[in-house]
């Protein structure tokens, strides 16, 4: 009995070679490197959750040599005969728990998964330390404040017939040390919101969340998903990673907590013209609605309602340029009422009065183009993105009025030691990734010209601004600043070492607003001596490794040394520990 029950459970659960991985997790940043040359594709194009990012090794060329000396050119698929650095590593597994013996094959049944497969995510621990600041992005709901932060992730997958289901939640604790806070513009000492003039400038950004130690439940990567062919319905808290940005996405990233959603559309699909092989290339394309609420420090709301977020994105990979996305994202944030909805088909709408109005049903549109070329032969990528707040298609004032804009590249290099001395030992043979990011989020200039301006994520109507719970939906180290980041990374068979020089300024719009409407040069000299010093710059130093210690076990640690060059302020250093499990 106990041969046959062994015998069973290994007919039963099976081992498969796809994965699908949350967003900036270890694996999916690794599985996106091998993306650079062409190991494995990228399974979106300009909306990615962690459903959604399902990666698949190619399959590989090679040449078998026949008995009369020719030889014939093989493809063949799979992990193990792609010689990426890290194949003996457990990057995570998808199990099948069923499969029938035999496929349906019908029109719907070809159209599902059929069977049904499991995968477990981590446990994930995470630790940091800050010394004198808050240093933290893209970690979710957790708020690494000064002090001891600690998160604790971990979740199940269950797949079948087109169903998915999926629990990941994470927990946190932050011990919330007091820091110097910016108080010389924000009246609050927990939020960045401001009143200037008649007009509000506020968002619901916190600088500290209280007084105290907190500890904080969200429900991070959860989601109930239904899914025939690329159509797909899904209902849960994943945030969607918008565009090709790798630090400061415009419109959408894990920065915040996960907020409610419920979203329909088409994953990446292959257009061919009917009756033929010929491809037109790929598209993507998605809508959804989804729920923000404002953090509990907020305190010049005009209402206490819960805002509505309402969105879509749509990407195109032609066939006539290999490797070339382009697409766009677009939001719209407004108050909860049912009126409302009617933004959830609106690509854009017209420009409206500039006179505040109490009746809250006023929108907050904003849009990002991006573009991205791979060059898999190579190792090369090139990005860009570029978006306007409350943008009209009849406003005739400068094209670049509330105009942000993002560049980035990276560049694969090999480091095949042994091609150059043979005699070395295989595990020198190393891998690295370059990546470089500039973004700038600062306001235009012809803004000195009109009224302060806080930024792209924020709004005079909806107070609160594209944030969720006190955090910023898209780029978080420079919301209304600029932000460079240089990266590089070396992968070997154990892990990487990465090295990073990362310089922002979070918010440089509320400096510059101070300057709006002041024309002595008396006053020019007293702005001149109260803010050019609080310019808060940000010089970060990271030094990060990660090791395998064995086939499922990994750690992570980093260094950070940030300097802040506001006039009074001392530097910081982050130390971080993340402890990880793989099934």
């Amino acid at each position: 009995m106990k041969k046959f029950f062994l015998i069973t459970i290994l007919l039963i659960i099976t081992i498969n070679l796809y994965t699908q991985e949350s967003l900036k997790s270890i694996e999916e940043e690794y599985y996106d490197f091998l993306s650079l040359t062409g190991v494995v594709e990228r399974p979106t194009l300009g909306y990615r959750t962690l459903s959604d990012s399902v990666w698949n090794f190619n399959e590989v060329e090679s040449f078998e040599e026949n008995e009369d000396g020719t030889f014939t050119k093989v493809r063949t698929p799979g992990e193990e005969n792609s010689g990426h650095i890290w194949k003996n590593n457990n990057l995570g597994t998808t199990y099948t728990l069923w499969q029938p013996e035999q496929q349906a094959n019908n029109w719907f049944a070809r159209g599902v998964k059929q069977g049904f497969f499991a995968r477990v995510y981590g446990p994930e621990w995470f630790n940091s330390y800050n010394t004198d600041y808050p240093y933290g992005q893209n970690d979710g709901a957790l708020w690494q404040g000064t002090g001891y932060n600690t998160s604790l992730t971990t979740g199940l997958r269950i797949e079948g017939y087109g169903f998915e289901l999926t629990v990941k939640p994470q927990i946190s604790w932050s011990q919330n040390k007091v820091f110097k806070i910016n108080d010389d513009y924000y009246p609050d000492p927990h939020s960045f919101s401001f009143h200037s003039g008649t007009v509000n400038h506020n968002i619901d950004i916190v600088q500290r969340y209280g007084d105290s130690s907190f500890w904080n439940f969200d429900l991070g990567d959860t989601e109930a998903r239904w899914n025939w062919n690329t159509l797909t319905f899904g209902f849960g808290t994943q945030n969607p990673w918008l565009g090709p940005a790798y630090l400061n996405p415009m419109l959408g990233s894990n920065n915040a907590g996960g907020y409610l959603k419920f979203d329909a559309g088409l994953r990446k699909t292959e257009v061919k013209i009917p009756f033929t092989d010929l491809s037109l290339g790929s598209i993507e394309g998605r809508i959804w609605i989804g729920q923000l609420q404002q953090s509990d420090y907020f305190n010049y709301a005009r209402t206490d309602e819960d805002r509505m977020l309402t969105a879509m994105s749509a990407s195109y990979n032609p066939s006539f340029i290999p490797g070339f996305t382009i697409g766009l994202n677009r939001v719209f944030v407004t108050y909860w009422r049912p009126e409302n909805f009617k933004y959830i088909l609106r690509l854009f709408t017209a420009s409206r009065s500039n006179a505040l109005s109490s009746s809250g049903n006023d929108e907050d549109q904003k849009f990002a183009l991006f573009a991205e070329w791979d060059f898999p032969k190579v190792g090369f990528v090139i990005y860009g993105e570029f978006g306007r707040d409350d943008f009209s298609s009849n406003e005739k004032t400068n094209p670049f009025h509330t105009a942000i804009y993002t560049v980035g590249a990276k560049q694969a290099i090999p480091l095949h030691f042994t091609k150059v001395f043979p005699k070395l030992p295989n595990f020198l043979d190393l891998e690295s990734e370059l990546n470089f990011e500039w973004n700038n989020f600062e306001m235009s200039q012809d803004f000195q010209l009109q009224w302060s301006y806080l930024g792209f994520y924020a709004h005079g109507f909806v107070n609160q601004g594209l944030t969720h719970k006190g955090q910023v939906l898209g780029a978080s180290s420079c919301w209304a600043g600029n932000s460079q980041l240089l990266q590089y990374k070396v992968y070997h068979q154990k892990g990487y070492i990465s090295f990073m020089l990362h310089r922002y300024c979070p918010n440089i719009n509320s400096i510059y607003s101070q300057a709006v409407n002041t024309a002595s040069d008396a006053e020019q000299g007293d702005h001149y001596r109260k803010w050019y010093g609080t310019y808060k710059t940000f010089y970060c130093y990271g030094l990060k490794s990660l090791f395998f210690i064995n086939n499922n076990y990994i750690i992570d640690l980093s260094y950070t040394y940030i300097k802040n060059y506001e006039k009074g302020s001392d530097p910081s250093m982050n130390f971080s520990l993340l402890c990880k499990y793989e099934f």
